[in-house]
């Protein structure tokens, strides 16, 4: 297979994505909400490695009829966004008005921060919570908390979407990169697992989706107080 032939690929399964997206939404539309959350994994698992892998096989110069970051970006908001907002409404974990808040606030904030162009820093962190939903939805339904925690955690996240605080990439920040790559992978593991056992609320899987979660969600916060917002 030729360069042209591999870059290629790696466009298509980023593609595959948008499928993985319908499926998870036809799932979240029967309220199979370990199903839908099952898909989103595999969708979170795919996002994690096309990018290496266009990077690998220079996808910009090798493919250029397609543009991978639009595609991306189009597939991330389907999966990180659009579904799980959804599934939050639909669940009824955030009843009456605060569902509404919550899926007007998640859309609408996740809509610009995906269209911002300050979007990254210079060591390929992002510059403000990057909108992943899909993880912070899942984790409300593996612990299922008061609704108003629930409501404050979303109203707190869609601010940070725009505050100059640092959110790690996982694959591309190269600082502590050897403790974050494991770390995301864990949660991957974790999260599956919670949802193949249906949430079980006396699954292992809730602890360890707690603490990969807090973990991510603040050491590129702990990087910046450490090193600079540049380092």
């Amino acid at each position: 297979m030729n360069l042209r032939a591999k870059a290629l690929s790696v466009h298509f399964l980023t593609a595959t994505g948008a499928v993985f997206a319908m499926l998870a939404m036809l799932a979240a539309v029967e309220q199979k909400w370990d199903l839908m959350f099952l898909w989103l994994v595999v969708a979170f698992f795919v996002d994690g490695i096309d990018g290496p892998l266009a990077r690998r096989y220079e996808v910009k110069k090798n493919a250029p009829v397609f543009d991978g970051v639009l595609l991306d970006l189009i597939i991330d908001y389907l999966t990180y966004v659009f579904v799980p907002a959804y599934a939050l409404f639909k669940s009824g974990l955030l009843p009456g008005w605060t569902g509404w808040v919550a899926i007007i606030v998640i859309t609408f904030a996740s809509a610009l921060y995906f269209a911002d162009t300050r979007m990254k820093t210079k060591d390929y962190s992002f510059s403000g919570f990057p909108g992943c939903w899909n993880m912070l939805v899942l984790v409300i339904f593996a612990l299922e908390p008061n609704f108003w925690i629930s409501l404050v955690l979303v109203s707190s996240l869609a601010v940070a979407m725009f505050l100059p605080l640092k959110f790690v990439h996982p694959v591309r920040t190269k600082r502590w990169r050897m403790v974050t790559l494991p770390m995301a992978l864990g949660w991957t593991l974790f999260a599956g697992w919670a949802a193949w056992v249906d949430f079980h609320p006396q699954s292992w899987a809730h602890s360890g989706l707690v603490v990969t979660s807090v973990y991510l969600l603040f050491v590129g916060i702990a990087q910046q107080i450490m090193y600079g917002k540049d380092g």
